[in-house]
This record gives C-alpha cells, sequence and structure tokens, in this order.
C-alpha cells in the first residue's frame, strides 16, 4: 500500500549522500504532501498508491504552472528549478500513454457509452477520467476526447 512513500523514504537518504540538492528539495517536498494526506481527518493512516499518484500528477502540474509564470516575468533560473523538480518528481508517475494509445482507449470508451458528438462530452470524459487516471494528464484527454467527438 506505502510502496510510493517507501521509495521517497529511502530516495530521500540517497539524494542527501549523492548531495543533489534539487531532488532532495523534490524528494522531501513529495514526503510532506504524502504525510499530511496520511494523517489528514478522514484518514486510516495509510496512503493508498493511488492517491499517492494523485499528488504526484498536481505536483508536477504545480512546477510546470510555476516555471511558465517565471518565465514570463524573465526569471529563468527560478524557471530552470521548477522544471528540474517536476523532472524529479515525474519519474515516481506510473509510464504514461502514449498518444496512439491514449485514441485507442478513448476511442473504445466512446463507442462503449454510445457518444454520438460533442454534446456527451461531459458523459465519455467521466468514464474516461477515472479510467486513465495516472496513466496520462487530464488535459490531454480533453483535447483528445474533443477531437475524436468532433469527427
Amino acid at each position: 500500500m506505502n510502496e510510493l512513500f517507501d521509495k521517497v523514504s529511502g530516495d530521500i537518504k540517497t539524494a542527501m549522500l549523492a548531495r543533489d540538492k534539487v531532488a532532495l528539495e523534490a524528494l522531501r517536498g513529495m514526503k510532506k504532501e504524502f504525510l499530511e494526506a496520511k494523517t489528514s481527518k478522514g484518514s486510516d493512516g495509510n496512503l493508498a498508491d493511488e492517491a499517492a499518484v494523485k499528488i504526484i500528477q498536481k505536483m508536477v502540474k504545480q512546477r510546470k504552472e510555476s516555471a511558465q509564470i517565471y518565465t514570463e516575468q524573465n526569471r529563468p533560473e527560478l524557471a530552470e528549478n521548477e522544471l528540474a523538480e517536476a523532472a524529479v518528481i515525474e519519474k515516481y508517475l506510473p509510464v504514461q500513454m502514449t498518444d496512439a494509445e491514449l485514441e485507442a482507449a478513448v476511442a473504445a470508451i466512446i463507442e462503449q457509452v454510445g457518444a454520438a458528438g460533442p454534446q456527451d462530452m461531459g458523459k465519455v470524459m467521466g468514464v474516461a477520467s477515472k479510467q486513465l487516471a495516472g496513466k496520462t494528464e487530464g488535459r490531454l484527454i480533453s483535447d483528445k476526447v474533443k477531437a475524436l467527438l468532433a469527427k
């Protein structure tokens, strides 16, 4: 159940020994988020790997958005640091789907729910978001659903 949590904890030690500041910072941030999720109200003290993957996805998205803002504000050194942390964090995500795999999966879901056009986007997204969670970004799923329903 706590595989990702244990892996991150072990990798923090490795990063400390290697004196890798970027990795250490990213890993400590992940561990902090995991601990907060484990001890939050309504939690049973365990962190399922599915929940951990959602936390990791959120952290990667935050880092990339911050980097974009820093780039727009002409602060490349800060953007570079955020992107480096995002790269470290992304290593803990499951293997992401290729575009062809995503298209095939979305096409199967469209057929499964019997969607006829763009008006059925909500039905398709509900199923697709659950089935493809952790395998690819929500924005990519949404874009692919829109493209396939528009045909």
